[in-house]
């Protein structure tokens, strides 16, 4: 399918921006810029999302004696039970992204599905490199699974999910929870997660530049999040690197067809369904990467949303 007509107008106002100086390529800016573009970006490109019952911050507990913060999203119910709740890890590569740039998709989840959301701010590169975000997202699991109870939410029904490099310590959850003999989450849910230790597929190659997550700006956030090339060869970096993908949760693999990332989650679809995995792809047909946020752009957001939503309730009430 062609790229999308409003797809296709957005990136070519953002090559013509970035020729002219007015609105520079993520790799030429330092970190903190990107992140302020980046959030900034999102009040255009988003929704404001659903309201809902409630939007609480709480603090988590790290393993290294400091915290991080999360937002804990209720929605409208007239249930008096316990709500499932899906631990969401927004992207950014490590480096960009919070809890305002992935606000509006936290909502949406909590609202369609309805389930509770928790959205750990997990500490970002180059001040926090590999693996601290992999800890982070460890020790917010922790964290639930201990505490989840006294804030009303079922822990028997958990799932984790991410978008990018989200999708990425979402999967390695799932893998380090089987190791380490920690309850398994219900689902996965992995929206165009990264998962190869070298960005050389042939849709890296197609889409090295132009379509917004460029080649040079992916390796710019990973040369800020790695503290060697030794890193990329690690499974937390690099889930298709993972001798062993059996016992895990079922996966539901969002692609967009127009990302550099294609291919690797495709190959990572393949490694799970080897290991006997249920795995369900769904390729969101004229998309470019980072698609669900962009809400006031296309339709697809709105419908990757209620896609998830509708798995996420098949899965937490229908046991």
């Amino acid at each position: 399918m062609p790229l999308n007509v409003e797809l296709a107008a957005f990136l070519e106002l953002v090559d013509s921006n970035a020729a002219a100086g007015t609105k520079p390529a993520m790799h030429t800016l330092t970190p903190q810029k990107a992140r302020q573009e980046y959030d900034d970006s999102t009040q255009i490109l988003d929704i404001s999302g659903p309201s809902i019952d409630d939007v609480a911050t709480t603090t988590i507990p790290c393993r290294d004696g400091q915290s991080i913060e999360a937002r804990l999203y209720r929605p409208h119910t007239t249930t008096v039970e316990s709500l499932p709740v899906l631990l969401y890890f927004h992207g950014g590569g490590y480096c960009i992204g919070g809890l305002d740039s992935h606000d509006s998709l936290c909502r949406s989840l909590a609202a369609l599905t309805p389930c509770c959301v928790i959205h750990p701010a997990y500490r970002l590169a180059p001040e926090y490199r590999f693996p601290t975000a992999v800890y982070d997202a460890q020790d917010a699991y922790q964290w639930i699974l201990s505490h989840g109870a006294e804030l009303g939410l079922d822990i028997t029904r958990l799932a984790v999910g991410g978008d990018s490099a989200g999708g990425t310590l979402a999967t390695g959850l799932a893998i380090a929870a089987r190791d380490q003999g920690w309850p398994q989450p219900l689902q996965q849910v992995l929206l165009y997660p990264c998962t190869s230790a070298r960005q050389d597929t042939d849709s890296h190659q197609r889409f090295a530049q132009g379509y917004l997550l460029e080649a040079k700006t992916l390796q710019w956030m990973f040369s800020h999040y790695l503290r060697s090339d030794a890193d990329r060869n690690d499974w937390r970096f690099a889930p298709l690197q993972a001798e062993n993908l059996t016992n895990v949760a079922p996966v539901f693999l969002a692609l967009a067809e127009y990302d550099p990332l294609f291919d690797e989650g495709v190959a990572y679809a393949e490694r799970l369904q080897a290991a006997d995995v249920v795995t369900r792809i769904k390729v969101y047909s004229g998309m470019i990467h980072d698609f669900a946020r962009f809400g006031n752009l296309v339709d697809e957001a709105g419908q990757v949303r209620e896609d998830i939503a509708r798995l996420l309730a098949d899965t937490f009430y229908s046991r």
